[in-house]
């Protein structure tokens, strides 16, 4: 409690750079993809080869710095308390069309492995949820993601 009434204070008391914007964003859209991957406890070849991947196409980033970011995202994810720590800096700072790729990439990240587990289903319901996507654009992204497989 005390560690998180820190991170709030310290979030709060220095402005951020826009780098430093854009890495936090980044790390809570890392973040989520993680919560797919993770969500039946099982890291399938599959996953942990698409990963990077979808993370440099989503976020625009460079395979560096998508390896950098995944490290980082995996020490922030287990110490989340909930998915609004993640989902509430994307609502801030995605477009909509942003936010349908995020989704996109995570129904691809859930279909890796050749199954869909209903972990992962569920976690990516409530995170389109969070991120305020209708139903029928969640099936439309996860209709698109089994044509990609």
């Amino acid at each position: 409690m005390i560690a998180k009434l820190k991170q709030f204070l310290n979030a709060h008391m220095h402005a951020e750079t826009p780098e430093e914007k854009q890495r936090n964003l980044d790390l809570a859209a890392a973040s989520m993809l993680l919560e797919v991957v993770y969500a039946d406890e099982v890291l399938s070849p599959e996953e942990e080869q698409l990963l990077p991947k979808v993370m440099q196409e989503t976020l625009g980033l460079s395979p560096e710095d998508s390896r950098d970011l995944l490290m980082t995202a995996k020490t922030r994810q287990n110490e989340a308390t909930s998915l609004y720590e993640f989902t509430n800096e994307v609502n801030d700072a995605f477009t909509l069309d942003q936010k349908q790729n995020l989704v996109l990439a995570m129904w691809q990240l859930a279909y890796a492995d050749g199954q869909l587990c209903q972990y992962e289903d569920q976690i990516i319901r409530r995170m389109s949820e969070l991120l305020y996507l209708k139903h029928s654009e969640l099936i439309q992204l996860r209709n698109r993601a089994m044509e990609m497989r």
